[in-house]
């Protein structure tokens, strides 16, 4: 006989609940610097390694063509980007930062501490300290490598 799984009790469920919620919640900070999560996972790249080639961008983030196609079109219109083709390589892009696009971090970065303050306050100083390491195994899990690989 199957074993019967309480599927509520998984840590699967649990994972897939608390992302929603938390990206949910990180889309309604963000809409107070006129941006949404996809646009400012590509500046946080930017903001590693500015000129980053488009096709990088879209590898470390585990994103199609069409969807960076679509965040990089949008991140351009509102100036936060600018982007070249490669001289030796006309079929790669590089993506670059404008002035805006380096200024708006410090306005992203009071976002981001306040979601994490906001959401984060009914755990431990422990916890707090554990959960990146969690959470990056199982990032290094689901995606073969680290933020420090990249």
């Amino acid at each position: 006989m199957a074993t019967q799984v309480r599927f509520e009790d998984t840590v699967t469920y649990r994972l897939a609940r608390v992302t929603t919620a938390y990206r949910n919640a990180l889309e309604r900070h963000l809409a107070n610097v006129d941006l949404h999560g996809g646009q400012v996972f590509v500046l946080i790249e930017l903001w590693r390694q500015d000129g980053i080639r488009q096709v990088d961008i879209a590898e470390r983030l585990n994103l199609s063509a069409p969807t960076i196609n679509k965040i990089l079109k949008g991140l351009s219109e509102i100036n936060l980007i600018t982007s070249s083709r490669e001289q030796d390589d006309g079929r790669s892009t590089r993506v670059f930062l404008t002035d805006k696009g380096r200024k708006i971090r410090a306005q992203v970065a009071e976002q981001w501490l306040e979601l994490e303050s906001e959401y984060l306050s009914g755990l431990t100083d422990t916890e707090r300290l554990i959960l990146p390491d969690l959470l990056g195994k199982l990032q290094a899990a689901y995606t073969g490598r680290t933020d420090e690989d990249e």
